[in-house]
């Protein structure tokens, strides 16, 4: 198996773009687009996680690329390239994660509309849960979708209700748009932020290395309140009586030993899924399996192509 190679995690293709794409609200939001070379196979619109940006699956992209696909991306409002939501830059913040949905469907309108087809959409982490929920809502309509870790629980020491509950009453207790915590991706850990998201020290480096080259799209912890609306939003989800019903080809990919969401809520989404697959990895795996040694990433990539093949048809 042939896969891009390790000079476009760090640098921009040539052919692709970078622009701002305005909401329909007047926000302004970074958008990515690699146009196919020749004739596209189809179109995948890749969305990242909370705190994420396009750069660190810059290798992914390329392989998708050298497949034939036209490939795109959106950083989500308050992080990455687009707008933030508060004063202090650094803090991830949403009013509700509805506001996430809404972006996500007008974009997709645009996008679709310029993208050829077919059209898969894939999001990791924070981006799956999003891509999961705008499915379940019917605002996008792709041909097939795949999730990568996808945010469906979020790890709680003590499940998500009560999760949750503890969230509500700390968030009330100053300003719910304060950090929630000193890190960025979770607290109270002794464990390096690198063995939280990937195996692999070279990867995990790229992404140290497009925060120095662009410190403007550095972010660190959540806010309170966005904790709280990412409980909610994951409950509802969950809860959906729309999931025993949506008719779309999905792929999911979950990591067993993921630290920063809960494997368990992922797995028992996909049981309910009509059109479902799902590939799982064990401690080999950390959150960020397209980011992981290659013994990972192939493995990935791989079922990932095949899906692809079977459900959007090979090139």
């Amino acid at each position: 198996m042939s896969f891009a190679p390790a000079h476009y995690r760090r640098e921009i293709p040539a052919d692709a773009t970078i622009a701002s794409w305005v909401a329909p609200d007047g926000w302004a939001m970074r958008r990515f687009d690699w146009p196919a070379r020749g004739t596209p196979r189809g179109s995948i619109l890749f969305q990242t996680g909370r705190g994420d940006i396009f750069e660190k699956y810059l290798e992914t992209f390329a392989h998708w690329h050298d497949a034939g696909w036209r490939v795109g991306a959106l950083d989500w409002r308050g992080q990455g390239g687009s707008g933030r939501s508060l004063s202090d830059p650094k803090i991830g913040h949403i009013d509700d994660f509805s506001t996430y949905v809404s972006d996500f469907a007008a974009f997709w309108q645009d996008w679709r509309r310029a993208a050829p087809g077919p059209h898969v959409i894939m999001g990791h982490s924070m981006g799956g849960h999003i891509v999961l929920r705008s499915m379940l809502e019917r605002v996008v309509t792709p041909d097939a979708a795949v999730l990568i870790a996808p945010m469906l629980g979020l790890h709680s020491p003590v499940g998500a209700r009560w999760g949750e509950w503890l969230a509500r009453i700390v968030g009330r207790l100053g300003d719910p748009a304060r950090a929630a915590w000193k890190g960025n991706e979770r607290p109270a850990t002794v464990t390096p932020r690198e063995k939280l998201l990937t195996h692999d020290s070279d990867r995990y480096q790229d992404e140290l290395f497009w925060q120095r080259t662009k410190p403007e799209i550095v972010l660190g912890p959540p806010s309170w309140h966005w904790l709280i609306q990412a409980f909610a939003s994951t409950r509802l989800s969950r809860g959906s009586a729309d999931l025993a019903t949506l008719d779309v080809p999905i792929l999911m990919l979950v990591a067993d030993a993921d630290r920063l969401v809960d494997p368990a809520a992922a797995i028992e989404i996909a049981a309910r899924l009509p059109k479902a697959q799902m590939l799982r990895f064990g401690d080999e795996s950390a959150h960020e399996i397209l980011r992981e040694t290659d013994a990972v990433r192939d493995m990935a990539l791989a079922r990932i192509d095949a899906f692809l093949a079977d459900t959007v048809g090979r090139r």
